[in-house]
């Protein structure tokens, strides 16, 4: 799937599966010249994901403190970018820096396509990373990457209709179901909440509130968690959440696309989206001659204390096992990926993502998607960090058709049971 970056909006957050080949050890063998002799430090970034400017920057202080080094920028399309990153991590002149998913880095390293990046961590500011994005860094106790942005999901409401309905942004899930209620009966034809029945990274999150997770370790194997008590919970609010909605039980966001296909037509109080979502919607609105007026607030949470749990949707920046120039590589994530540099990254992006910093964050407007997309990111996770799950995510998605089957009335645990079964499977898989 492709990623885009919306200027003072968003991103998607959904990674491509990817997967990595090959290990040596690199070394400094000395890496590319270009015809005045400089070396060449190439690195692959996804178009959309790094403003220009902002990426000129980099590289200007970055040569000014090594002379003799030049960087080349290479920008790649999410198409395709499975089987390119793969062959490329698998050769003997792969990019030194590559930009990675955040949940399919752990595929890479596993296989030892990634240098490992352990002794490295002071220098790349290892103990100020935020913690929901740390965790797609490592695996088995080992560093493999930086984080480098996240972004997440909130709640888009529309201000006419909450103002009708006498309500206002709730803190907790009582007082968002309460509300939804009021929404019903203030306009019975429109839909309080918009919320098809496989949003599954919503799910995860109502999963991680109850304090498990879709998939635990169990000794050396991973195990699917669908039928635990704790995910039994969670697809109950879920379909609690769901039958406010008149969404199809076998659909996700993106079939039909939520923001574009559906929310422009009206009737619709309230839905969970993305930035870029977000933006989408005003633009579509737009060109059919309506004007949006969109409030936003985090997912609640349980209680009031804090915002409910989202899923991190991101990239992390790597080094390539077999790069020449595994040094001059590092050094450069430190400072691209560093404090300073990430305080201007969210500046030029006007809070539309999230740094890998909460000390470089960019303080959104009042009101705004972003201000809501950096309270809620306080309470932000990732799926698990195994490399089998990019397997799991491969359609059809388990999870989906589980949430599916429940909302179609199948019994819950029953349900989680077959799903773990095909989780087992694909997680485990060689």
């Amino acid at each position: 799937m492709k990623r885009k970056l919306i200027a003072a909006i968003g991103v998607a957050g959904i990674m491509v599966s990817v997967a990595a080949c090959g290990s040596e050890d690199g070394g400094d063998k000395g890496g590319k010249t270009d015809a005045s002799g400089n070396k060449t430090l190439t690195v692959w970034v996804m178009d959309g994901s790094a403003p220009d400017a902002w990426m000129a920057e980099v590289n200007k202080e970055f040569e000014a403190k090594n002379p003799g080094v030049k960087v080349k920028v290479e920008k790649q399309q999410w198409n395709g970018i499975q089987e390119k990153i793969t062959t490329a991590l698998s050769e003997d002149t792969p990019p030194d820096v590559l930009e990675l998913g955040n949940t399919q880095t752990a595929g890479f390293a596993v296989t030892g396509g990634l240098a490992d990046l352990t002794a490295d961590k002071a220098k790349l500011g290892y103990d100020g990373w935020n913690k929901g994005m740390l965790a797609s860094t490592e695996l088995d106790g080992k560093l493999y990457s930086t984080p480098w942005y996240a972004a997440n999901r909130v709640v888009v409401y529309d201000k006419a209709a909450y103002k009708k309905a006498g309500i206002s942004a709730p803190k907790t899930r009582d007082e968002w179901i309460d509300g939804l209620k009021k929404l019903k009966a203030s306009d019975p034809k429109s839909q309080p909440i918009y919320l098809p029945g496989q949003s599954w990274y919503v799910y995860s999150g109502f999963v991680w509130d109850e304090g498990s997770d879709l998939a635990v370790k169990d000794g050396d194997k991973w195990k699917g968690n669908l039928s635990s008590p704790e995910a039994v919970n969670a697809v109950n609010f879920y379909k609690e959440l769901a039958s406010y909605s008149t969404a199809p039980k076998d659909k996700d966001e993106a079939t039909p696309q939520q923001s574009t296909d559906i929310i422009p037509k009206g009737g619709v109080a309230s839905w969970i989206g993305l930035g870029w979502e977000a933006g989408g919607a005003i633009e579509a609105m737009k060109k059919a001659g309506k004007t949006a007026d969109f409030g936003y607030f985090p997912i609640p949470g349980k209680t009031a204390d804090k915002p409910g749990s989202v899923f991190l949707g991101g990239s992390n920046l790597a080094v390539a096992e077999r790069s020449a120039n595994k040094e001059l590589a590092s050094a450069w994530l430190s400072l691209a990926a560093g404090k300073d540099f990430m305080t201007k990254y969210a500046a030029a992006t006007e809070g539309a993502l999230l740094p890998n910093t909460d000390a470089a964050q960019f303080k959104p407007a009042a009101g705004s998607f972003a201000e809501a997309m950096t309270l809620a990111a306080a309470s932000g996770k990732i799926t698990p960090v195994t490399p089998g799950w990019a397997n799991v995510e491969t359609a059809p998605n388990p999870i989906k058709d589980y949430m599916t089957k429940v909302l179609n009335g199948e019994d819950p645990k029953a349900a989680g049971e077959a799903a773990d079964k095909v989780i087992n499977e694909r997680l485990n898989q060689q």
